[in-house]
């Protein structure tokens, strides 16, 4: 299945793209020639990453019947001091809260997203490490 996107130049260093009819704007810094008008590109990366795992865990917890109280994804990141700037690693933090919260099934589920169902985190861990930890609070 081919997917594809337009990037409309929107002026300075601004670049509009409609997403399943949401409107994203990507923009840089002033110091950068922009107006800071929408996030800069590349932390999409992060934004695609914790999204996509996000949702799997979720889905996959639901099956299970395990329904946390609260369920958050954070997504650390370097970005390298050399040209071209990137991302050599990436760290999620699965943050969970709830009652009888079983660590083993929350495992479960965040390693079936990583490794089977996440289409974000199958391509960057052929980048770059991918690790996570799992909190319970």
């Amino acid at each position: 299945m081919k997917t594809e996107i337009e990037m409309k130049w929107k002026g300075g260093m601004a670049f509009e793209t409609d997403l399943d009819g949401h409107k994203l704007t990507i923009d840089a810094l002033p110091v950068a020639g922009g107006n800071d008008s929408g996030p800069r590109p590349k932390v999409l990366m992060l934004v695609a990453l914790g999204g996509c795992t996000g949702m799997d865990v979720i889905s996959i917890l639901k099956k299970m019947r395990v329904e946390p109280d609260s369920f958050n994804v954070r997504v650390e990141s370097n970005i390298t001091e050399e040209h071209p700037k990137h991302y050599d690693a990436m760290k999620l933090i699965y943050e969970f809260s709830g009652k009888d919260l079983d660590k083993a099934k929350l495992k479960k589920a965040i390693d079936l997203s990583m490794e089977r169902y996440c289409g974000v985190s199958v391509v960057y861990r052929k980048a770059m490490p991918v690790d996570y930890e799992i909190v319970i609070k």
